[in-house]
């Protein structure tokens, strides 16, 4: 910390406005806002942000939010505190903020600070009112709050841009694969893909409903994995199948998702178990061509998707005449996923690191080391500059 900087409670740093939250339930708000026009209502926010709405405001202005309870308070990856303007009703899941000098200055303070020791509770953690005042809080001279914000909100939004372009190379990633799909199964990959029969799924496939094995009947101690329509589920003290298994979600929105499960496991009533002629059909080759045949299309239903074996035995597609030209084609496919994954997790390891310099940010900032030395001389012929002890100083004065 520099040395005309100054280091309070939260109390000194801020005023709290607890006084105006007022929490209402999701049935008086929806009862509240039926029929009016978005025109009418206003923001309803809680511990993390915007919840909904209603048609009255509490609070207008700008004020500093910071979870009272149900906020990611020990995740550094993700904010405790955010920013409210106008005309906003607040719950009391948050405290109401307000800065004795820069409210954006404090915001970013409170989204570094470590809460460790001012969160009580065990599933749930809460920051009340008292703890909250005892907050350490750093106070720098008011030209160098207002620096340190625009560097701060400088390099965020380069760090944004950065991020945006790194999950735009992501999405394009699963493009990729999809657009591998297709071609593996147009015969596009192999040459010995060109000499492809017509069939439909009915006619080299039989599916077959798992156990209605619910949840508070599975032994979670089990060591036996249990697989639904999204995978594995739990765990089990007994198997259904001794060898894996090739299993399609049966309902849902994981309707359509083929699975290959691990020997010995136990599938439930919420996906389909696979029969095909192992001789004939390849188990891997199967089981990309059922991701690329996007079976949730043939769902019966919007509102929850069902597929059966109606609906899903017409669907059209081509085998090749050998499970040789099948291997031969899963080769294809996962050599080209092989390169996919890679660039995935390089992208999500430089995503990691993106979070991580947007703490480092902001760590910089509060220790007097974001700035540059002729940023800070500029700072300090600004005609409010003075050290933050006089700061305060004068602000309490001027409060009496």
């Amino acid at each position: 910390m520099r040395k005309d900087w100054v280091e309070v409670e939260l109390i000194d740093a801020c005023t709290i406005h607890d006084n105006m939250r007022k929490p209402i339930n999701s049935q008086e708000r929806a009862s509240r806002i039926a029929g009016k026009d978005i025109s009418q209502l206003f923001p309803y926010y809680g511990a993390t942000g915007q919840v909904g709405y209603i048609d009255d405001f509490l609070t207008d202005g700008k004020y500093v939010l910071i979870g009272e309870d149900g906020a990611p308070f020990l995740d550094f990856t993700k904010d405790v505190a955010y920013m409210i303007n106008g005309k906003c009703w607040v719950n009391n899941h948050a405290h109401i903020l307000l800065s004795k000098f820069n409210n954006k200055f404090l915001l970013y303070y409170l989204n570094q600070v470590n809460l460790k020791d001012y969160v009580s509770g065990t599933t749930r953690l809460k920051l009340t009112q008292s703890s909250l005042k005892q907050i350490p809080v750093k106070v720098a001279p008011l030209p160098e709050q207002r620096a340190i914000v625009s560097k701060i909100e400088l390099l965020f939004s380069e760090l944004d841009n950065a991020v945006s372009n790194l999950k735009q190379a992501k999405d394009k990633l699963e493009i990729f694969r999809q657009s591998v799909l297709k071609k593996a199964f147009e015969g596009e990959l192999t040459k010995e893909s060109k000499k492809l029969e017509k069939k439909k799924l009915g006619d080299v496939i039989k599916i077959k409903s798992g156990d209605g094995l619910s949840k508070s009947n599975r032994n979670d101690t089990g060591k036996f994995l249990v697989y639904g329509g999204n995978g594995v589920t739990g765990r089990h003290s007994e198997y259904m199948f001794e060898e894996q298994r090739l299993i399609i979600g049966r309902v849902g929105v994981h309707c359509g998702n083929a699975y290959i499960t691990k020997p010995n496991s136990w599938v439930t009533d919420n996906a389909f178990v696979v029969d095909f002629d192992k001789e004939k059909i390849y188990i891997m080759f199967l089981l990309y061509l059922i991701g690329n045949l996007n079976l949730n299309q043939y769902s019966n239903s919007t509102a929850q998707p069902v597929i059966s074996g109606g609906t899903v035995y017409p669907v059209e597609f081509y085998l090749p005449n050998s499970i040789q030209d099948q291997q031969e084609i899963v080769k294809e496919i996962e050599t080209r996923f092989s390169v996919a994954d890679k660039l995935a997790e390089s992208i999500d390891e430089s995503l990691f690191k993106a979070e991580a310099l947007r703490q480092s940010i902001l760590k910089k900032a509060f220790e007097g080391e974001l700035l540059s030395e002729a940023e800070l001389v500029a700072c300090r012929k600004e005609a409010d500059w003075e050290p933050a002890e006089k700061l305060l100083e004068r602000i309490k004065r001027e409060r009496k």
